[in-house]
This record gives structure tokens, C-alpha cells and sequence, in this order.
């Protein structure tokens, strides 16, 4: 007997860039060469004193279920970091350790979301921000967030778009795909507006420990009310790790703790514990060279896509993507994206999951490669475009 499926599932996309990416596994498996810069992961990998962690909790057998809040000294190495980095003071009781920012995301709105109210985000933005919500059967909506907003939601946005079906906002500093952040002060008009009408604000910082031209900030500093997601993924190296967290408001600690328990126990102990090194100063180091290569590469691939003719109307200042208008090529990203794939083995990612105001126009270029290979990437592509 065939079941019905829930009706949630219809509003959760699928992501149209692995079409992409199942026809270039298919060109790679006949021996073409591709250069990948649609992914959206560091190329660098976890430092060895990361890996050094985790064999020596393998070895010593600390491998069993763990706190569904996470390791007591790993929830206070992370809130040593945001006194180091940000000068805040964060208690380690506000933090939860989670199985990846999707996790943390995941409790975040099984926590905050209700069935049928609107979250306020920015088109473009991260598929999967908007498909939690839909997960939780709110009613993700979009509001198209132009270049010259650079690409984030700003007060007079949220004030307009506010009714009194709207329960809170999702936003991204940096963000995916645009690597653009939001000002602290429209930030924190945002956050007044919606702690005014009773409403949350989520902020999505995975991408914070990558910002380049200023100096780190965290909207917690603006209000405790705030609820962060962050990650070991990003600035950490740790993409299969598995590991994020949440910065929330002490009074909700023991919902979110209830939920995490009965949703997937506990973040992986390996990776927590091998996480503990993140936060030595060798280790740090490490990450702030590998910062300055991404700069490095910011700072290259911007002026090249400009050169060859993109429009790249606000320069990015975070994570490792450049949002870049392809409509002096072609007026469908998706089949420009197939064409520079197929004829100039270039990997790059159109606009299309990111939200229909930006779909047809504009590509998401990844510089999380090394420049040799972002520098072929280019050549190859100024062949194609000016042939």
C-alpha cells in the first residue's frame, strides 16, 4: 500500500546546481579537466594540530555520546574565542554545540518557527535557510535585496514587509552566494524593528572569520536577544566534520537542549573534541594565513571577471564567492553556467537556487581554489567570451 508523502515536501526545492554537478562528474569520468568553482567549501582542509586532537581522543577512548549541549570545554574555548576575537562577553551557558550550522539551524527553528507565519530573508540567499523554515511549515519569504542594498535585507524593508502574520527574520553576514555583509548599524535597525514587534532575529555568521575589509563583528554585540549560528566549517577548515554552534538566549538553553536530545543526541565527539585545538594559537595562526590567501584571491578574481565583462556591483567582502551579473553573455544563467561548464571546463553556479530575483542574471563564482587555478580558469574563459 502506497502512502502519501507529507505535503512539506512541496515546498522544499531541490538544488538545481547538482544537475550541474552530476554533468561535470560525467565530463571528468571521460578525462576532461575541470576547474571547480562552484563549490562552496575551503580547499583547505583541517590543520594538522585538528587532526593530531582527534587521534589522540580516538586513542584515548573518548568516543562515547557526549552532552546534547556539547563538551563543557569546548562550549567555553568558543566563548574564550568571542572574548579574543570580539571583545564580548558570551557565557559558555548560552552556547550549544550542534552536528554542523545545519544542525544548529535545524533547532534554531523547531524552536522559533511556527506553522504558517512568515521569516523574513533576502533574495538571494542560502536554499537551505529558506527550506528549514518550510521544514518547520513556515512560510519562508523572500524579498528581492539588489546591489544596491548589497544583496541584505535592510530596516525600511523589514518595516515595510512586517504584517501580523511575520514571526521573525533570517539573515546571512557574510552571506551565501553574494559575500556581502550587512552594516552593523542597518543591523541593528533590524533588529530593533523586529524585537519591537515581537519577533527573532537569526543571524547566519558562518562565514564571519572570512570578512576582509573590516574588523570582526558579531551582531551579538548589538543584542542578546540575538540568535547566531556559526560554524567549524568555514574559517575552521572542518566541512566533514560535521560541527557548528548556536548562540542563543539563556531562557531558551533548556528547550533547545530537550530538542537536541530527542533530534540527534549529540554533535560528533571526535570532532568536538579534535575542535578544542581550533583555538590554539599555532592552530590560529594557521587560519589567519589561510585568510590571507582567500583575500589574495578576492583580491585577484574581482577585477579579472570585471576585465572579461561580469558585473560584479558590489565587491565581496567575506566568505570565498563573488555574485557576478552574466547578462552581457546571456539573458538564462542556468544554460550560461552548462555552456562555460561544457565548452570552457569551468565550474560555476547560476543564481537559480538562490531565489528568483536574481536567477536569470547573475552567477555564483567560488575562489575557494588556488590561484594558479583561479588564473586558468580566467584564460579559459576570456577564450570563450571573446571568440
Amino acid at each position: 500500500m502506497e502512502h502519501n508523502l507529507a505535503s512539506r515536501l512541496d515546498h522544499i526545492a531541490p538544488f538545481h546546481v547538482m544537475e550541474l554537478m552530476k554533468m561535470a562528474a560525467n565530463l571528468e569520468s571521460q578525462g576532461r579537466h575541470l576547474i571547480h568553482m562552484g563549490i562552496g567549501e575551503p580547499d583547505f582542509t583541517a590543520p594538522q594540530p585538528v587532526i593530531d586532537a582527534a587521534t589522540r581522543a580516538m586513542a584515548d577512548g573518548r568516543l562515547q555520546y557526549t552532552s546534547a549541549l556539547g563538551v563543557p570545554a569546548l562550549r567555553q574555548a568558543i566563548s574564550d574565542y568571542y572574548q579574543q576575537t570580539y571583545g564580548l562577553h558570551i557565557p559558555s551557558s548560552r552556547i550549544v554545540v550542534t552536528a554542523g550550522a545545519s544542525a544548529a539551524l535545524l533547532l534554531a527553528c523547531a524552536a522559533l518557527v511556527t506553522p504558517g507565519k512568515k521569516v523574513l530573508m533576502p533574495d538571494p540567499c542560502y536554499p537551505c535557510n529558506r527550506h528549514f523554515v518550510a521544514a518547520f511549515e513556515g512560510k519562508a519569504t523572500l524579498i528581492a535585496s539588489g546591489p544596491e542594498h548589497r544583496f541584505q535585507l535592510t530596516t525600511e524593508m523589514v518595516a515595510q514587509q512586517w504584517d501580523e502574520d511575520t514571526i521573525g527574520v533570517l539573515l546571512a553576514s557574510p552571506s551565501n552566494p553574494t559575500g556581502t555583509s550587512i552594516s552593523p548599524d542597518e543591523l541593528s535597525g533590524i533588529i530593533a524593528k523586529v524585537k519591537e514587534r515581537g519577533g527573532f532575529t537569526i543571524v547566519d555568521e558562518i562565514y564571519q572569520g572570512l570578512t576582509y575589509d573590516q574588523a570582526p563583528f558579531s551582531a551579538l554585540s548589538l543584542d542578546d536577544d540575538v540568535v547566531v549560528i556559526n560554524s567549524f566549517s568555514k574559517y575552521f577548515n572542518m566541512t566533514g566534520w560535521r560541527l557548528g554552534w548556536l548562540v542563543v538566549p539563556e531562557r531558551i538553553v533548556p528547550q533547545l537542549e530537550k530538542l537536541a536530545q530527542n533530534l540527534f543526541i549529540c554533535a560528533s565527539s571526535v570532532a568536538q573534541h579534535a575542535a578544542l585545538a581550533c583555538f590554539d594559537p599555532e592552530t590560529i595562526a594557521i587560519y589567519e594565513q589561510r585568510k590571507a590567501e582567500f583575500r589574495r584571491r578576492r583580491d585577484y578574481i574581482v577585477p579579472a571577471l570585471r576585465e572579461l565583462g561580469f558585473g560584479v556591483p558590489v565587491t565581496p567582502d567575506g566568505a570565498f564567492y563573488v555574485y557576478a551579473d552574466c547578462s552581457r553573455f546571456s539573458d538564462d544563467a542556468d544554460m550560461f553556467a552548462k555552456t562555460v561548464l561544457n565548452e570552457a571546463g569551468v565550474v560555476i553556479v547560476p543564481g537559480l537556487d538562490f531565489g528568483p530575483a536574481t536567477a536569470k542574471t547573475y552567477v555564483r563564482i567560488s575562489y575557494a581554489n588556488s590561484l594558479e587555478n583561479l588564473q586558468e580558469a580566467m584564460s579559459r574563459l576570456r577564450k570563450l567570451l571573446q571568440a
